[in-house]
């Protein structure tokens, strides 16, 4: 992947010709990675907060706007275990344990274990979460360790982390690009791959309401989709990316107005999807529709959150089976989902190496004739 100087030009168009999906999939390497990717279809998440508590606090933070923070805490492990069970009764196969800071409950956290084997914690790696729990983990990384003094108050903080996951296989130290902290990627990615540690990218996306300076706009985002390129041609073994991945989260427009998201809280229908399945859960263990995200209290329009991206571009298969090049991106892209996201899951190769153009064309020609882009 080149780093790139442009904007709209970044993106390589593919041929406009009509494709069979069968055409496509006798291209070189496509059967074998939608087979490969395909059997995991079966995946049906939800969301639960597990406590309002935390051992940090970080500016810009999602889970302390809105009503979810100050909801009653139900810490009655009976309580948990009938809900994990009716979860899985009512067909959900994948858990994202999240809130405030899930390692604070480990005794929750394994009685979601025990119900639903397949899942993921959001922690900010202080406090390890005990290898019997054998959830992929996602360890937040804001920056080096003066930025995470500044922003999150806590002390040698990567340090900390790498500490508690540098060999362990469940480990995925997510590093969540701001306006300010791009150039840190590089020293921050070294550190990492010199202890041998998994990383993937995320974006910084605003709660509602929020008027802070790690906002994204134009220029960072240009800046974020070169330095992701970069550490993914030094760090190849380390991180788990791919070429559409950048396009997808350092795009001028949002993922909502890319790919239109099926989360309830934008999502009107119940017929099929997200729409019908997935809930996210608050500390009390009701939840409500009107709300229900995978990263509730974002502004939707600035919305590139990695989480987002792992159930809106991946559900979206049909609008990129158009030609090879594109149906070969989303491949890219789902195998990362995949291999982020599920336990004993790897990457493999990928197909595209090229900034392909999302599936967008009418949306975006309607945003440069507006003056948005």
């Amino acid at each position: 992947m080149k780093p790139s100087k442009q904007r709209a030009d970044d993106f390589q168009t593919s041929d406009a010709a009509a494709w069979k999906f069968s055409d496509i999939l006798a291209v070189s390497g496509v059967r074998e990675k939608w087979e490969k990717v395909r059997a995991y279809f079966y995946l049906r998440e939800s969301t639960y907060d597990m406590t309002r508590r935390c051992n940090i606090r970080c500016e810009g933070c999602y889970y302390y706007q809105g009503e979810k923070s100050t909801t009653r805490e139900e810490s009655d492990p009976d309580q948990w275990r009938r809900l994990m069970r009716a979860e899985r009764e009512r067909g959900i196969t994948y858990v994202v344990l999240a809130g405030a800071e899930p390692s604070l409950v480990p005794a929750l956290c394994e009685i979601c274990f025990d119900e639903i084997p397949l899942g993921c914690i959001a922690t900010n790696g202080i406090k390890p979460v005990d290898s019997a729990i054998d959830y992929k983990i996602h360890i937040s990384v804001w920056g080096n360790d003066e930025t995470s003094g500044r922003l999150r108050n806590a002390k040698n903080m990567l340090r900390t982390q790498i500490d508690n996951y540098k060999n362990d296989p469940r480990a995925v130290f997510i590093y969540t690009f701001t306006r300010n902290n791009i150039d840190e990627v590089h020293d921050v990615a070294e550190i990492l791959a010199q202890n041998d540690c998994r990383i993937s990218f995320n974006m910084f996306s605003a709660p509602v309401g929020y008027s802070g300076d790690l906002r994204h706009d134009t220029v960072s985002l240009q800046k974020t989709r070169i330095a992701m390129q970069r550490v993914c041609e030094a760090y190849p073994e380390n991180v788990v990316f791919s070429a559409y991945n950048i396009v997808a989260h350092t795009h001028e427009l949002g993922l909502h107005d890319l790919f239109s998201c099926p989360y309830p809280r934008v999502n009107a229908s119940t017929d099929i999807g997200l729409g019908r399945s997935f809930r996210h859960y608050r500390t009390d263990l009701t939840w409500d529709r009107s709300a229900a995200c995978c990263v509730p209290d974002t502004d939707c329009a600035d919305c590139r959150h990695y989480a987002a991206g792992s159930a809106v571009v991946t559900s979206r298969m049909f609008r990129h089976a158009s030609d090879p090049e594109l149906f070969k991106a989303w491949l890219d892209y789902v195998d990362v989902y995949l291999a982020v996201w599920v336990r004993g899951y790897a990457k493999g190769p990928s197909l595209c190496q090229n900034l392909v153009a999302p599936p967008w064309h009418d949306i975006f020609e309607k945003h440069v004739s507006s003056g948005v882009v």
